[in-house]
C-alpha cells in the first residue's frame, strides 16, 4: 500500500472530535474517497428475513455471492429472493443456517423487530459481519449488548437507515458544526406514519397457519400469539409484542440527523402523550419530549442543553414562520427543523434537502468547507456497499461503516426510551434517565401502570355509552421487563 494514500485511524480520530458524531473527518486529498483500494475478494452473504425489505438490501449487494437465504414464510421469500438468487441454500431456521453452513462471512438481517437481537449477536459471535435494520433491536438492552459485542468481536457492522450515509445529513452536520445557525437549543421532528387508522386489541381468534409459514419460527423469543393475518406479513408493525411502533419504525431515519449533527448520548429526560393505546397495540399518534444535557464545545459552535420534540400521526408543531403560504414543511413523510440562536435549518425524513429558513437566504448561502466522507448513490446501495467496503478492511484498519453499531446502538436506545415514555405515561410524569445503568431514575416502588385492554363504544337509546378496561401493572417490574425481555422458553436469554 503506498503510504502516502494511507490515512490511519489514529489520524482519523485525530483530526476532529466531531468523529464523535459517526463520521469520518478527512483532510481534503482524500475527501472523494478512503485513498486505497479495498481488496476485490468478494464475501459470501447470507440474507435472513428476505421477503420484504431484505430482498431489496440484498439486490444492493449483489456485487458479492449470495450464497444463503433463511425466512420463516417460504412462499412470501420465494416471491423474489429464491427466484433471484436460485443457487443461494435456503432455510427457515437461521440457527440451522449457522450450524450448516461454514461459508458466510456477513449477514444481512431484515426480520420484524423482535428478531433483530439474536440472529444478529450468533452472527458476531461467530465473526460474521452484520447488516442489520432499523430499528437495530425491540429493547434497550439488546442494542447495548449488541454494540458491545460487536466491539468485542471487531466485526464490521451497519444499520439500515441508509440517509445516514446521504450527503443531506453530511452537510447539516457541516452547517450546525460551522456555527451557521449558531447554538442549536431545540429541534422538532415529525412523521405523517402511522398508516394504520384504528385501535387494535389482540385478533380474538386464532387462524390456520400457511403451509409455507413456520409460525413458531416467527414468534421466536417473543410471547405466544396464535398466528393471524393481522400480524402477518407487514402488519406486525402494528403490535407491541412484534414492533416498537411509529417512533421506533421512522425515528432512526428522522432523529438520526439531530443525534449525529448536535453529538447527542443518552437523554437525560424523557415525557410523552399520545392518542389512546392498549396492552397489544401503539397509538395512533404520539407526541415524546427528549431533553439532552450540554456537551463539550466545538471550535466554532457550543453544544447548550437542547430539546428534541417528536410527532407523529398528523400531529404537528406548529409552522415557522419564515415559511410561505404553502410552501411544504420537510416532505411527505416528514423531517426536522433545527432552531439555533441565529437561525434555522429545515431538512426531510432522511435528513435529505436541507435548507436554512427561509429558503430564500440559500441564494447567496456560501456552503462551509466539506469535511465528512462523503458516500456515492447511499439511498440507491451506497449504505450498503460503505458496510460491503468495512467488512473487507482488516479490523485494525477499518473504517467503519457511517452507522455501525457504536453509533446506531445509541440512537436506537434513545428512541426505544421515548417507546419505553409512551407505554408509561399513565404514571404522569417526566421520566428521568440513567443511561450508563439503563433505568428510569425515578420511579418509585409503589407505581402501577393502568394501561387499556378494552375499549368498546355504542349508541344505547340514542346515547353514547364507552366501556373501557384497564389492567394494573407493577410499575418497576413492567418496566424492567421492557427494556430487558425475558425470552420465551427455548429462546436463548441475551
Amino acid at each position: 500500500m503506498n503510504s502516502k494514500k494511507e490515512v490511519s485511524r489514529r489520524t482519523f480520530i485525530g483530526l476532529s472530535a466531531t468523529t464523535a458524531a459517526g463520521f469520518t473527518i478527512l483532510p481534503s486529498k482524500v475527501i472523494s474517497g478512503l485513498g486505497y483500494t479495498a481488496p476485490g475478494d468478494k464475501l459470501n452473504i447470507a440474507g435472513i428475513g428476505v421477503g420484504g425489505q431484505g430482498y431489496s438490501n440484498l439486490r444492493n449487494m449483489e456485487t458479492e455471492n449470495i450464497v444463503a437465504l433463511c425466512d420463516v414464510d417460504q412462499e412470501y421469500a420465494g416471491n423474489n429472493s429464491f427466484r433471484r438468487w436460485p443457487m443461494a441454500k435456503t432455510y427457515k431456521d437461521y440457527r440451522q443456517m449457522f450450524e450448516q453452513q461454514k461459508d458466510i462471512d456477513a449477514v444481512m438481517i431484515a426480520t420484524p423487530d423482535h428478531n433483530h437481537a439474536l440472529p444478529a449477536l450468533m452472527a458476531i459471535r461467530e465473526q460474521k459481519h452484520v447488516f442489520l435494520q432499523n430499528p437495530l433491536t425491540h429493547s434497550i438492552y439488546e442494542s447495548r449488548a449488541l454494540n458491545d459485542a460487536a466491539k468485542r468481536y471487531g466485526v464490521a457492522t451497519q444499520m439500515g437507515n441508509q440517509g445516514d450515509s446521504d450527503e443531506g445529513i453530511r452537510r447539516i452536520c457541516e452547517w450546525i458544526w460551522a456555527g451557521v445557525i449558531g447554538e442549536v437549543t431545540n429541534v422538532d421532528a415529525w412523521t405523517t406514519r402511522p398508516v394504520w387508522n384504528r385501535d387494535l386489541l389482540t385478533p380474538d381468534k386464532g387462524k390456520r397457519v400457511p403451509r409455507d409459514l413456520d409460525w413458531e419460527l416467527f414468534i421466536g423469543p417473543a410471547q405466544w400469539r396464535d398466528y393471524n393475518p393481522d400480524y402477518h406479513p407487514w402488519n406486525w408493525r402494528r403490535w407491541w409484542d412484534f414492533g416498537t411502533a411509529t417512533l421506533g419504525e421512522m425515528g432512526t431515519h428522522i432523529l438520526n440527523a439531530p443525534f449525529k449533527a448536535l453529538m447527542l448520548k443518552f437523554p437525560s429526560a424523557v415525557t410523552a402523550s399520545s392518542t389512546p393505546f392498549n396492552i397489544y397495540s401503539p397509538p395512533k399518534s404520539s407526541l415524546v419530549r427528549f431533553e439532552f444535557s450540554r456537551r463539550d464545545n466545538l471550535p466554532k459552535v457550543a453544544m447548550p442543553e437542547v430539546t428534541i420534540n417528536w410527532y407523529d400521526g398528523g400531529v404537528l408543531q406548529p409552522r415557522p414562520d419564515e415559511l410561505k403560504n404553502g410552501e411544504p414543511m420537510g416532505d411527505e413523510t416528514g423531517g426536522c427543523i433545527f432552531y439555533g440562536t441565529r437561525g434555522k435549518i429545515m431538512c426531510g425524513t432522511y435528513g435529505q434537502n436541507p435548507t436554512l429558513l427561509p429558503t430564500s437566504e440559500m441564494e447567496n448561502f456560501q456552503e462551509p468547507q466539506k469535511s465528512i466522507r462523503r458516500i456515492s448513490d447511499a439511498l440507491q446501495g451506497g449504505h450498503e456497499q460503505d458496510w460491503i467496503r468495512a467488512c473487507k478492511e482488516p479490523a485494525e484498519r477499518r473504517l467503519q461503516a457511517s452507522s455501525n453499531f457504536e453509533e446506531s446502538g445509541p440512537l436506537t436506545e434513545m428512541i426505544l426510551l421515548g417507546v419505553l415514555a409512551l407505554r408509561m405515561q399513565s404514571l404522569k410524569r417526566k421520566f428521568l434517565w440513567d443511561g450508563p445503568n439503563m433505568q428510569i431514575a425515578n420511579l418509585d416502588s409503589g407505581d402501577v401502570l393502568r394501561i387499556l385492554t378494552k375499549n368498546e363504544f355504542e349508541i344505547v337509546n340514542g346515547a353514547p355509552k364507552i366501556n373501557r378496561e384497564y389492567a394494573s401493572l407493577i410499575a418497576y417490574e413492567t418496566v424492567q421487563e421492557w427494556i430487558r425481555h425475558s425470552y420465551r422458553q427455548g429462546w436463548e436469554q441475551i
